[in-house]
């Protein structure tokens, strides 16, 4: 299968317009356990043979991250949940804990076109019911949180294909607008990073508020575009916990991986977005 591609192009004030350029790159690398502390519930999302994304933790046994990524890109059918494979704190070769996929969730309005096709990014989310739940001190769910403000700052935590092998961090990004159902934002993302958890501070804790759905340049700035996410996961879990969803057609065995140095916020006094 060929690797999951973001969308590149988006309608926005009228135009319509392709992400080519160069742009800024503020981004620190979590290379080492130190500094992926705080941030092992993100994790790396392997699809089917070559696929992949970024994509979080939000309860011990579900993940959280973007819809297009579950489809084939060359047939637009959705993958087997089988080949579907999830690493907590991917670092390095490593993983905190990885998981194989019990059942998956796509949103309902959720319509894939393909990379070339239209996006659709308000309802571009899934949802992953793990084979078994990941119970480690080192790795702590995120909660969710609201659909932020336009100005308010957020950041980003996600791999890439340039660098698929630990995660990045960037802070700070902004929400440049809220147009139908998606989050227009000013955070720098590339391929791989779809799925990738919107982080806004809530008291010092971040919680996740979007997921990257697509990368897309506006007016010759390049940008990234987040879903929607309060009222599409609640309507995902009711379809979840009804036992809805896609059944994997062979039974997955866990895989448990050596953790990684105890779980703690940066500064020991809540988290904070890391400028580089």
């Amino acid at each position: 299968m060929r690797m999951i591609l973001a969308a590149l192009a988006v309608a926005f004030s009228g135009q319509t317009a392709l992400a080519e350029g160069e742009g800024t790159t503020d981004l620190t690398s979590l290379m080492t356990a130190y500094d992926a502390r705080g941030w092992e519930a993100v994790g790396r999302l392997n699809v089917g043979w070559g696929g992949m994304c970024t994509a979080a933790l939000i309860s011990p046994k579900i993940v959280l991250t973007a819809a297009h990524c579950l489809y084939d890109a060359g047939t637009k059918k959705v993958v087997n949940p089988a080949s579907i494979e999830f690493h907590a704190g991917w670092r390095n070769g490593r993983a905190s804990a990885s998981r194989k996929v019990n059942r998956a969730v796509i949103h309902p309005d959720y319509e894939f076109t393909g990379p070339q096709g239209n996006i659709h990014v308000a309802h571009d989310l899934a949802i992953l019911e793990l084979q078994s739940e990941i119970r480690l001190a080192t790795i702590e769910p995120f909660a969710t949180g609201s659909r932020p403000r336009k100005g308010q700052n957020v950041g980003v935590v996600s791999y890439a294909h340039d660098r698929a092998d630990s995660p990045s961090i960037q802070e700070v990004c902004h929400v440049l607008a809220r147009r139908q159902g998606a989050l227009v934002l000013s955070c720098d993302v590339d391929f791989g990073s779809s799925g990738a958890p919107i982080f806004a501070e809530v008291d010092g804790v971040p919680q996740i508020v979007s997921v990257v759905s697509a990368k897309a340049e506006v007016n010759g700035r390049r940008v990234s575009l987040g879903t929607n996410l309060e009222k599409p996961l609640s309507e995902m879990m009711a379809l979840l916990n009804g036992g809805g969803g896609i059944a994997p057609r062979t039974i997955p065995v866990a895989r448990t991986m050596t953790p990684n140095q105890p779980r703690r916020l940066n500064g020991g006094g809540g988290a904070k977005f890391l400028r580089p």
